[in-house]
């Protein structure tokens, strides 16, 4: 990225600066800020600050700096020649605040020896520096060359080496080439900051040339599928008549609509609002001899505990598309733990200890038993989904424990919409020491749910979410490619692909909101980092994640790959795949995913954009989406076989992404 220095302006002079470039270096001991004015430039901006103050030629510097720290700068720029005592002052702000800190060396006279250089590297880095900033003056050609040696050692993304004066200009763009997180130029040459300093008009010309940048405001999400099909099946079961506002249509609330109509539900529509009148449901209530979920493998889960309750008899479950390739993981044996038993139609594979996989079609034959149970969450969380919602219909009490639970907030959102209903149980979690302190998820071993038995639903005014999962590639994209608004988000949601803001801050997008919980998630570029994230609960955000990763400079550990065989596809192989044919290397050891990657301007000016070509979705709507965002940084057309799929989650999303 281009960071452009400035200096010697006031407050609404720099404010009318930072509408114009990507990146920015405030020389604090240059420009004349109040310490308001100061607090405001670095909690407002959206565009990634660096703050620097010269000790030298500024005695309150460290003062300065803390406060910038405190208000939210993104970097500190902090020489190595600082007191021993400053350095750890500020490096413990920074690490409080998460603030990037910049240890810098520059050298006004000459450029050192290679060795003195790469020591000088090692003492920025033992000095607390996670960006180096080593510039020096060039006299020749080999100077720069002397400093660009300097990147064959450094981590990708963690060294700004480059030589001042006019023999070193060429190595200011060059430094970019060899994985500089950013470079450093002036407003105009009268304001540059140091000699050979280009223009960013002239740095942008040489950098991106004709590259086209994203921008787009205001995109409105859908409603969360998670929510909606909860909440319609919810409302069908109800007595009286429920209202879901907030509602929009996709393949899988559209099939957990027809599905809750054959249940008896009178459904609705009108514009974004779904009246539902429920079939005030009881055990043994429904005569069904069949029932088919259309392509939705959560509806086809929560459904069949339902019926077993329901239905006098045994039902025939249908489906289409992938769904009639996709695995009912574990469960015969979950639900045999309650006494139903199912009974596909065909036996499509044989695992190793035997037991034959369930895929659709199938027969459900109950009733549901309520009792105590020991089950495995390892499979995911949809099936158990459906037994908290079928148990509190049953007429005695049961005891639910999940071991090695997967997808915990989506047990937690079935939870929170049955309650809206009128359903209560009670819940509790377990885990280590490190669980207890952190309440982190993804360290939890089990959960013990307690359901009475005898309860009944209840109509509800219900207003669903926006979702997550849609919001993820426009997130991504704002992240990678340009500036990305999108609205209707709850930043206080349960949905586990909330996820996606803390991924993208770890590698440190430029992300913020405004106003209030559901205010407008504004992300735009800023120098990205390669990170570690484990998506065992939010797997459906691994191929965007995937994307995102391709892009960060250096080496990604993504976990949860196991959690990917029985998608709409497999969806880890057609990652892999996907990453591979463009050029991307990736690998996958057990449960993990490494990915190498590597910054937007360093792929623009080394010519090693994704590559293009023809793509296979495998009918799988996450693909075609991550695709979609990878095609924003690829050199050739990126032709994906079947887009329409996307309808399955996000049908207006392609019109949505041709706004970007």
């Amino acid at each position: 990225m281009i960071c452009v220095s400035i200096q010697n302006k006031e407050y609404q002079e720099i404010l009318d600066i930072l509408q114009t470039v990507e990146m920015a270096e405030i020389r604090l001991d240059r420009c004349a800020l109040e310490d308001e004015e100061m607090e405001e430039l670095f909690a407002d901006s959206d565009v990634p600050l660096v703050a620097t103050c010269r000790l030298e030629e500024e005695s309150e510097a460290p003062d300065i700096l803390e406060r910038a720290i405190q208000a939210g700068a993104k970097y500190v720029d902090l020489e190595m020649e600082a007191p021993a005592a400053v350095g750890r002052r500020i490096r413990e702000a920074c690490r409080a605040a998460g603030t990037v800190l910049i240890r810098s060396y520059h050298n006004y006279e000459e450029t050192p020896s290679l060795p003195v250089l790469q020591s000088l590297v090692e003492r920025a880095r033992s000095f607390g520096g996670e960006v180096v900033k080593i510039v020096t003056t060039a006299h020749s050609k080999a100077d720069n060359e002397t400093v660009a040696a300097l990147y064959q050692e450094a981590q990708p993304g963690t060294l700004v080496a480059f030589c001042m004066g006019e023999e070193g200009r060429p190595s200011r763009l060059e430094a970019l080439k060899k994985g500089a997180p950013f470079t450093y130029a002036c407003l105009s040459e009268e304001e540059a900051t140091a000699p050979g300093q280009w223009t960013a008009e002239a740095m942008q010309e040489a950098v991106y040339k004709d590259f086209r940048f994203v921008k787009a405001s205001a995109l409105p999400m859908p409603s969360s599928k998670s929510f909606a099909q909860r909440a319609i099946v919810a409302a069908a079961l109800a007595e009286g008549t429920s209202h879901l506002s907030g509602y929009t249509p996709c393949g899988d609330n559209e099939s957990a609509i027809a599905a809750s109509k054959a249940l008896g539900a009178r459904i609705e529509a009108k514009g974004n609002n779904l009246v539902i009148t429920g079939i005030g449901a009881q055990p043994g209530c429904l005569k069904l001899a069949e029932l088919h979920t259309g392509e939705s493998g959560f509806l086809t889960r929560l459904i069949i505990p339902l019926l077993a309750t329901l239905s006098e008899e045994p039902v025939r479950v249908t489906g289409e598309k992938t769904l009639l390739q996709r695995p009912l993981s574990s469960a015969h044996d979950i639900m045999a733990a309650f006494g139903v038993r199912l009974y596909p139609e065909s036996n499509k594979n044989v695992n190793d200890d035997r037991k034959v996989d369930c895929y659709l079609p199938l027969k459900v034959a109950g009733p549901l038993i309520p009792g105590r149970a020991d089950v495995s969450g390892k499979g995911g969380s949809q099936l158990i989904s459906g037994l908290l919602a079928a148990l509190p219909l049953c007429e005695g009490k049961s005891a639910l424990y999940v071991h090695e639970p997967r997808s915990i907030p989506y047990l937690f959102i079935t939870v929170d919409v049955l309650k809206k209903f009128g359903i209560r149980m009670g819940s509790e979690m377990e885990g280590d020491e490190d669980f207890l302190e952190t309440q982190d998820w993804s360290l939890c071993t089990g959960i013990n749910f307690h359901i009475k038995g005898g309860q009944h639903y209840q109509a509800a005014d219900f207003a669903i979410e926006a979702d997550w999962s849609g919001a993820a590639p426009f997130l991504v994209a704002g992240a990678v490619f340009g500036d990305v608004e999108v609205e209707g988000l709850d930043t206080e949601s349960l949905q586990a692909d909330i996820s996606i803001m803390d991924i993208l801050m770890e590698a440190g997008a430029s992300m913020s909101q405004l106003d209030s919980p559901n205010g407008p998630i504004h992300v735009r570029r800023a120098p990205l980092s390669p990170f570690q994230a484990d998506l065992n609960n939010c797997p459906d955000l691994f191929p965007i994640v995937a994307v995102l990763a391709a892009f960060c400079p250096g080496v990604t550990r993504l976990q949860g790959v196991e959690r990917l065989r029985h998608k709409e596809t497999d969806r880890a192989s057609a990652i892999s795949a996907m990453l591979q044919q463009m050029g991307v290397p990736v690998s996958i050891e057990e449960d993990e995913m490494t990915i190498e990657g590597m910054g937007l301007t360093q792929r623009i000016l080394t010519g090693q954009l994704l590559k293009g070509g023809k793509f296979v979705s495998y009918g799988d709507h996450r693909m075609v989406m991550a695709l979609k965002v990878a095609a924003l940084g690829a050199s050739e057309p990126v032709i994906i076989d079947d887009e329409a799929c996307v309808a399955k989650s996000f049908p207006q999303f392609l019109e949505l992404f041709n706004e970007l």
